[in-house]
């Protein structure tokens, strides 16, 4: 079942198209990551897909819902967790969740017991009545999503979830995160600038200049990139990449001094290198492709000039997700 459809969406300000005809679906219980650079257009869709704003033309619908002839549907349909934190920290944890299930017309009769449930799914029932000033930025993310959970929507939309988190807090986040869509039966839609993460994303769509430009599972991405990464370091790089370019027929790009190759086979490929233009080379490094390298080569610019922090535990997160969902 399509949980989320967007059908040539367009909308303009002025004469500038921000979005111009992109479609895509996201399929119920998936978790589905949004990438773009800044200025892409992913914030416009976003806000139309929230009811933030109405599209110019073409139509997006959440769980079968107008989103802008039906908002009212849509909102009870959705979670949100914003990028920057919108808990009151003048209200316990408590507090918090029990504003939001009012907003929300949570029935009285199940009011507290889903907030029992919240608070001890995002493990923080024992500092349930805590001042929210106190927690930690971690903590806060956490009950954070607990708060976007409280009315069982279909959707929860996530924004950059662990941004300025320390590495431990990014970790222990997205391994609730990645136990939402079986546990409570929802729809992830993410947006991330740490590439690392959209590795447990089930589909991926990249936006650029108003476009999705390619979309597809991590693994589908990274196929497209050719095979391996090769980075050269050289005293002359203006030379050496005409010297690939003429005797190999690759396509060689350069970034921050270094050169980069995508090919087939990199191991194969090094030795060859060498050969013809060794003695120019200063270092060399071969890398299995990332979605990063996708994302540089289909925007001609990295999502985040260095991996964020706690590259490693995201990393190992991933492996073990990746490990349940295939037994699954």
């Amino acid at each position: 079942m399509k949980m989320i459809s967007v059908e040539k969406l367009t909308k303009k300000f002025g004469n500038m198209s921000a979005v111009n005809e992109v479609s895509f679906d996201v399929e119920e219980g998936a978790i589905f990551g949004f990438l773009g650079p800044n200025g892409a257009g992913k914030t416009t869709i976003i806000n139309i897909l929230c009811t933030l704003l109405a599209p110019t033309s073409g139509k997006a619908f959440i769980n079968g819902f107008d989103c802008d002839r039906e908002s009212s549907r849509v909102r009870q349909a959705i979670g949100i967790v914003f990028q920057d934190s919108s808990l009151d920290k003048d209200l316990t944890a408590r507090e918090n969740l029990t504003f939001h299930a009012y907003l929300y017309n949570v029935e009285k009769s199940v009011r507290k017991q889903r907030i029992d449930d919240a608070l001890r799914f995002v493990d923080l029932f024992d500092r349930a009545d805590d001042m929210v000033r106190k927690f930690s930025g971690g903590m806060k993310r956490r009950l954070e999503v607990a708060r976007g959970l409280i009315h069982r929507p279909r959707v929860l939309f996530l924004d950059e979830p662990t941004l300025g988190l320390d590495p431990q807090s990014r970790a222990n986040l997205w391994e609730f995160i990645t136990t939402l869509p079986k546990q409570h039966k929802v729809t992830i839609f993410m947006t991330t600038h740490y590439m690392e993460e959209a590795e447990v994303c089930d589909k991926i769509a990249i936006i650029d200049k108003g476009k999705i430009i390619a979309s597809g599972t991590p693994s589908e991405l990274k196929k497209t990139v050719g095979g391996d990464v090769i980075y050269l370091r050289t005293n002359d790089n203006k030379k050496a990449m005409e010297d690939i370019r003429n005797l190999f027929e690759l396509d060689v790009s350069e970034k921050d001094g270094e050169i980069f190759i995508s090919t087939v086979r990199g191991d194969a490929c090094i030795p060859a290198l060498i050969r013809e233009i060794g003695e120019s080379v200063l270092s060399v490094r071969m890398q299995r492709p990332t979605l990063n390298d996708v994302f540089l080569r289909l925007t001609g610019k990295e999502i985040r000039d260095v991996e964020g922090p706690g590259h490693d535990d995201i990393k190992s997160m991933v492996r073990s997700y990746r490990s349940r969902h295939d037994r699954d």
